[in-house]
């Protein structure tokens, strides 16, 4: 198995930037004001030859001010209770703190191997008190600058080496589905996410913007793996006027693009505003499979006429996703989320599928003899043959006559067809065109 490393700390002494300085890449959001991560995350991480997993948490106070400080101290306490080893994270530059002591002796107490790193260490720092911890000798580093990474290589080597006998279980098995839940603030994509995996993974309250952070977790479902990230609320740009806030939206975009399924999580109490018709435009303008999930459904009075105006809705707004899966579910009572993954796993089929070329071209001579394709300065465009170019979305090539291309009302009438025909409902689907050459063009080019 691998090691799993949790990086532990009061806020701001530098966690969320030794996570990603050990994972490679910016994943964790990173900015002075304390508190910014709020629930845990983790991620591959290498440190020269030693690969484990890191763990970002959510920094620790002595006593929760609120419900989000009280959810982040939850959030941490989950985390450490996944984690093989401790890096007890403390500001060298500031100094040890009443609040680290508390901290360290409540470490302590987990039964984890504890390793102690000060960070932010950029010259010669006096550690003398981190001694007193009684944690064993200090970590000098400076996350932000790579400072220390060897001292805290040879930390971690013995308890890495300990765990080499066991078997990798994430090269077990076909690679799992990603699965990213999108929406406005507030609207239950972390109880979504709570209710899937059947455990508090990420922290919720009725406070809108609760998640600031992506959240990943492995999930199993009718022997079917997951990779399941939730992601920050997303607002209008004219109403996003703070920088952490930009971070995580930004942050929310970049998992869009990587995932291969998203599932748009609606309030159907006020379903599909204009916020939600961007969101779902971007993600097909993206490529990636959609489905909508119109979340607190057990608290609707009128569910018919509300389901029928959201499907008018979407065929008004969203015509290039004909047919798109809209599932009512109760996150928080746990309703539907049968049918919700099932409609996942068809339409994550329907975004993979492959036609062949015969199939394609049979199909395309009953549409041309139905509906020839319109004239274009009095000569008709002429449509040779059509072919699959790849999946992940459907992708088609039509070949056609060096005169013209078909206009985009005549690709519309193609679409709509591949969709009734194939069965490629709810997925975008896109056709390239290629004309052919023009042979006496090019000779007159040449005299």
């Amino acid at each position: 198995m691998t090691l799993r490393l949790a990086i532990v700390g009061r806020p701001n002494v530098g966690k969320s930037t030794l996570f990603n300085r050990l994972v490679g890449k910016k994943l964790a959001i990173v900015h002075d004001q304390p508190g910014v991560t709020r629930d845990w995350k983790e991620a591959p991480a290498r440190l020269s030859d030693l690969s484990f997993i890191a763990i970002d948490t959510a920094g620790l106070e002595d006593a929760a001010r609120d419900v989000i400080s009280e959810g982040m101290r939850e959030q941490t306490e989950a985390a450490l209770q996944r984690a093989d080893v401790i890096l007890f994270v403390v500001d060298g530059r500031s100094g040890i703190t009443s609040l680290d002591r508390t901290l360290a002796k409540w470490l302590r107490k987990q039964g984890r191997p504890l390793l102690l790193a000060a960070n932010k260490c950029e010259s010669n720092t006096d550690l003398s008190d981190a001694y007193a911890l009684g944690l064993g000798d200090p970590i000098a580093m400076s996350a932000a600058h790579g400072g220390g990474m060897v001292d805290l290589y040879d930390a971690l080597r013995p308890h890495v080496d300990a765990m080499q006998d066991s078997a990798d279980d994430d090269e077990e098995g076909d690679k799992p589905i990603r699965l990213a839940l999108v929406g406005r603030p507030n609207v239950g994509k972390s109880t979504l996410l709570n209710a899937l995996l059947g455990e508090k993974r990420a922290m919720t309250s009725p406070v809108a913007g609760t998640t600031r952070d992506t959240i990943a977790a492995d999930w199993e479902w009718n022997g079917q793996r997951f990779r399941l990230v939730d992601t920050a609320g997303l607002r209008r740009k004219s109403k996003i006027d703070e920088t952490v806030e930009q971070m995580a939206a930004a942050e929310s975009l970049r998992v869009i693009r990587l995932a291969e399924v998203v599932v748009l999580v609606l309030d159907a109490h006020a379903a599909l505003e204009a916020q939600d018709i961007s969101i779902a435009d971007l993600v097909m303008r993206e490529g990636r499979a959609l489905i909508i999930a119109l979340n607190k459904w057990d608290t609707i009075k009128n569910p018919a006429e509300v389901l029928k105006e959201v499907q008018a809705r979407l065929d008004e707004s969203l015509s290039q996703a004909g047919g798109m899966t809209v599932v009512p579910i109760s996150a928080l009572k746990n309703r539907k989320l049968d049918v919700l993954m099932q409609g996942v796993l068809n339409t994550y089929t329907r975004w993979d599928m492959r036609v062949t070329t015969g199939q394609l071209n049979r199909w395309l001579e009953s549409m041309l003899e139905a509906h020839q394709p319109p004239l274009v300065k009095n000569r008709r465009v002429k449509i040779r043959y059509m072919t699959q170019r790849k999946g992940r979305p459907p992708t088609f090539v039509l070949f056609c006559g060096s005169h013209a291309e078909p206009p985009d009302s005549y690709i519309r009438y193609l679409v709509n067809g591949l969709r009734e025909r194939f069965d490629i409902w709810g997925v975008p689907i896109r056709i390239e065109i290629k004309k052919g050459r023009n042979p006496y063009a090019e000779d007159k080019k040449a005299e």
